[in-house]
């Protein structure tokens, strides 16, 4: 028998085969990508069977100190009626999740925006995960949301992350109607 060229398979292989080039590239993470979670929806859709429920703040406490340290205060469902509809002047209402992440971006902006127009609109936040039945009322399906209420109706809205000028214009609308 000519001896040839084998393969032993006594050992399995150490080292992975190398993926062809076009196909290295769809399959490398890196550290800026997160990897899927399977318990979380992949974009962020309102969804309020999908997370925890966490306990709201007191609605005994007083909207003041809630917001003793940030400009915005917390709305409930039980604070909604005095602290939207019966306002005075303008509401902005920020709808937001825990989870979100271009939500975070929208409460540095709202922060921003509602210390300029201190005395001239109130600023309010409201988690969906907690208050689902409000968000549902306005038919909130996916988060961030911005509504602005005038006269305790809804008069305009900022759907999803958008730079500072949009919530601007949207509030300029909503003083001068």
């Amino acid at each position: 028998m000519a001896s040839s060229p084998s393969l032993s398979v006594s050992a399995p292989l150490s080292l992975p085969l190398p993926l062809p080039r076009a196909l290295q590239r769809r399959f490398v993470f890196s550290p800026s990508r997160t990897i899927p979670n399977p318990t979380r929806p992949a974009s962020f859709p309102f969804h309020s069977r999908t997370f925890p429920r966490v306990p709201s703040p007191s609605p005994h406490l007083p909207l003041k100190l809630l917001c003793s340290r940030e400009s915005k205060a917390p709305v409930t469902k039980e604070s909604w009626e005095k602290s939207i509809l019966k306002s005075e002047i303008p509401v902005l209402v920020e709808f937001y999740a825990s989870w979100c992440g271009p939500c975070r971006m929208v409460h540095r902006v709202i922060d921003e925006i509602s210390a300029e127009y201190s005395g001239r609109l109130k600023c309010f936040v409201l988690n969906t995960d907690n208050d689902s039945e409000i968000a549902e009322d306005y038919e909130i399906k996916a988060v961030p949301v911005v509504l602005l209420f005038k006269d305790g109706e809804k008069r305009d809205s900022v759907v999803g992350t958008m730079p500072k000028e949009f919530y601007v214009a949207a509030i300029e609308r909503v003083l001068k109607s």
